[in-house]
């Protein structure tokens, strides 16, 4: 294993968090005494990773310049790409007068393309994935035991990634021999007597209860770079007039397992995911990574 082959971290941190009450990804985890995606930078190194992009947008880069990057590990090569509305094809520029939110996952994943040259792991910065997923798509990419032009993808157990407050949102992975086939978004998953229940396609339907879900951690190659490319135009002329609508990566991945122009190996991690959505969350999340970490 060589840094020449090692993936890059791509963090994904544009987003508002307009539910958390703005700042979500800077947001320090009491008893911790840092940012989750602190905790999954430094798991990443672990792992291997000397490389991160962080993507984020202007109104934290003071902060994560003077508070979060002077406690990595100084051996981190680290770059910043801001994520913007106006970085858009330019026959699209009068979108932008309207648009109040980043363009999405898929979007910000775009931004930092500039700065990643090969394989990359992509996660979001308020999402804790535990140490085990960098260890497998390290061991992915790095490995001689399979192709490794191939992409990946992380999964939990959606089982683990339930919240005790209510129903949840989860893209709900359905795989042939640990090859992904799609990511089928259900909306108000709850537990039922027998597994789970969610809405999808507007209508009420079970979920296996060893249901495994997206919680967007991906090993990409380089050629998704052009189809995220070609499928954001795609998505702006059919948005034209959505100020909401977002682009996310997942369906830009699934148009390519479409085509077959893709494979996604699938793993499994063991480590319990954990994410904030609300600010009310924080000190319960912060308190079981905390006994996960430090016991």
């Amino acid at each position: 294993m060589t840094d020449a082959v090692l993936p890059s971290l791509v963090v994904l941190a544009g987003g508002l968090g307009t539910r958390f009450g703005g700042g979500k990804q800077i947001a320090e985890l009491p008893k911790i005494g840092k940012t989750i995606m602190e905790l999954s930078i430094i798991d990443a190194y672990n792992a291997g990773v000397r490389h991160v992009v962080l993507v984020i947008n202007t109104s934290v880069r003071e902060v994560v310049e003077s508070r979060v990057l002077p406690r990595l590990p100084p051996d981190l090569q680290i770059d910043l790409a801001e994520q913007s509305i106006e970085a858009i094809p330019n026959r699209f520029a009068t979108f932008v007068a309207n648009r109040k939110k980043p363009w999405g996952t898929g979007h910000a994943l775009l931004c930092a393309k500039p700065f990643v040259s090969g394989n990359a792991i992509v996660i979001t910065a308020d999402d804790y994935y535990g140490p085990h997923a960098y260890l497998q798509l390290v061991e992915h990419f790095c490995s001689a035991d399979h192709d490794t032009s191939n992409m990946a993808i992380v999964a939990y157990p959606l089982s683990q990634t339930m919240s005790e407050v209510g129903g949840v949102n989860r893209g709900v992975c359905r795989l042939d021999n640990n090859i992904l086939v799609s990511v089928q978004e259900y909306t108000d998953i709850k537990h039922a007597e027998s597994g789970f229940t969610g809405i999808n396609d507007k209508q009420l339907k079970s979920i296996n209860e060893s249901a495994l879900a997206s919680m967007t951690c991906w090993g990409i190659t380089p050629p998704l770079f052009a189809h995220l490319e070609y499928q954001l135009e795609r998505f702006l002329e059919s948005h034209d007039s959505d100020v909401k609508k977002e682009y996310y990566l997942p369906d830009c991945i699934q148009h390519m397992i479409n085509l077959e122009q893709t494979i996604v190996r699938v793993y499994r991690s063991r480590d319990r995911w954990f994410g904030v959505t609300y600010k009310e969350e924080i000190d319960s999340v912060a308190g079981k990574i905390h006994e996960l970490r430090h016991g």
